[in-house]
């Protein structure tokens, strides 16, 4: 899986560019979470902050490689505030990077499936007191955050662990690396436009692997393909099963 190592390389380098962030290790191991099992609500009358909040970035990217240099353990980062340094509304991401067995994805009409079954992890992780209002719509995850959490120790660490539980259910997720930013001068909109390129890529591999479009001049989602190096291989590939 390579598909996505190019916007992978660019995101990283934002993030060095920003300061590189502070990293937790520890694979799955140590405190997490208390998931409260299902959608956590925070109404307004408890909410401390909110992570994205009204016009703020609330960026979420996930992207998939093969290349262990790229996720090569279990990592959580932390770029900005931590959440218990946080006293108002700030701009905020979260970057998942997902590193699965080299070929897993090589032409299978299962691969969408798959790949789709680890992004939706994100509707089954329910931190207490960390409620994420995501729209896949608008490709925003904004987050409030509760009182109460916060002073029961919320942290992005116990929360990285809590998803990092969470992606290891799927049995083709060897390892993951998340981070988390709050950093005020971040360049979200550019870490947004990236996480944009990686949706398109994983909807170029349904059309692919289910046929939906023969004619490449027919396609929206050609220019993907012209883009990304592997795409166009994967699908006369895929025609010539």
């Amino acid at each position: 899986m390579r598909l996505y190592d190019k916007l992978i390389s660019q995101a990283l380098q934002l993030i060095a560019s920003a300061g590189g962030g502070q990293m937790v290790r520890g694979e799955c191991r140590g405190e997490a979470c208390r998931d409260s099992g299902e959608f956590d609500l925070v109404l307004k009358s408890d909410m401390a902050y909110e992570l994205g909040g009204g016009n703020l970035p609330a960026v979420s990217g996930l992207f998939y490689t093969s290349d262990q240099s790229f996720v090569p353990q279990d990592e959580i980062w932390r770029l900005g505030p931590d959440l218990s340094e946080i006293e108002g509304d700030v701009p905020y991401a979260r970057l998942t990077l997902i590193r699965v067995p080299e070929g897993c994805f090589s032409g299978e009409a299962e691969a969408y499936s798959d790949l789709r079954k680890m992004e939706y992890t994100r509707y089954h992780v329910n931190p207490e007191g960390y409620m994420m209002r995501i729209s896949a719509a608008s490709e925003r995850e904004p987050v409030r955050i509760s009182r109460k959490a916060l002073e029961q120790g919320l942290s992005f660490e116990k929360v990285g662990r809590s998803f990092l539980k969470g992606y290891h259910t799927h049995p083709k997720a060897a390892a993951v690396k998340l981070i988390f930013v709050t950093a005020a001068d971040f360049p979200y909109e550019e870490l947004a436009r990236l996480a944009h390129q990686g949706e398109q890529i994983t909807k170029s591999m349904n059309h692919i692997f289910n046929n939906l479009v023969m004619d490449c001049s027919a396609c929206n989602l050609k220019p993907v393909c012209d883009e990304v190096e592997g795409l166009r291989e994967l699908h006369q590939a895929a025609l010539t099963k």
